[in-house]
């Protein structure tokens, strides 16, 4: 088998590999690899749409299955090599893959780099505004307790600069609810826009392929 630890997409193009300069200065994995268990779950989602349409067989369904699991818990125990010669968290675990599991090369069947990067990036907005959006309702709730407490406490409120009237406290600190809501609305719409299902798209036009497209978009949440 020919090793395919450096075999980047590019690969096949040249004759000689890139200095070292150009591979610190396209590399991501360093930054991306932050992406590894989303870039996972899209794997194993269009691995499992893959068997369903019959691209695969079960027991290569399984096989993938067993090494991406494989790879996830060496990325969250520390132990897994990234490569920065192969430039991004996606051709990581895909080389690494495709080196234990040799129905993982069959993995990228009516799939593109686009859609699977564009995929990634979706699960994680969704998951950082999912985060974000508990964080700032559990800071809303914390506000209304304290306010509560402080309905009868009166303070000078302030405009240009000015003190104008006497205000309750509660007063005071609802207003930072009321801002902090529309800070949850927007992670509210972001995540919106993010939930719609790349994979599939190809890298133009789509596949000629019959992948079932609402099937992957279901199993990952979309």
């Amino acid at each position: 088998m020919a090793d395919t630890k450096k075999q980047v997409t590019w690969g096949g193009r040249f004759a000689k590999g890139p200095s070292a300069l150009m591979q610190t200065f396209s590399e991501s994995v360093s930054f991306d690899a932050r992406l590894a268990p989303f870039d996972i779950q899209g794997s194993t989602a269009h691995a499992k749409m893959l068997a369903h349409v019959g691209l695969i067989t079960d027991d290569e369904f399984a096989s993938i299955l067993e090494g991406l699991k494989e790879i996830s818990l060496e990325i969250e125990s520390g132990t897994f090599s990234w490569d920065i010669t192969l430039e991004d968290v996606h051709m990581n675990i895909e080389q690494a893959l495709t080196q234990r599991i040799s129905a993982a090369a069959k993995l990228h069947t009516a799939r593109s780099r686009n859609d699977q990067v564009a995929t990634d990036m979706r699960l994680f907005l969704k998951s950082a505004c999912s985060e974000i959006i508990a964080g700032l309702e559990a800071l809303q709730a914390a506000l209304l307790t304290f306010a509560a407490k402080c309905e009868n406490v009166f303070i000078p409120g302030y405009t240009h600069l000015q003190r104008a009237q006497p205000v309750s406290m509660a007063h005071h600190i609802l207003a930072y609810v009321e801002m902090i809501d529309r800070d949850r609305i927007r992670f509210t719409q972001a995540w919106n826009e993010a939930n719609i299902c790349p994979l599939g798209s190809g890298a133009i036009a789509g596949t000629t392929l019959p992948i079932d497209r609402a099937f992957t978009a279901k199993e990952l949440g979309f």
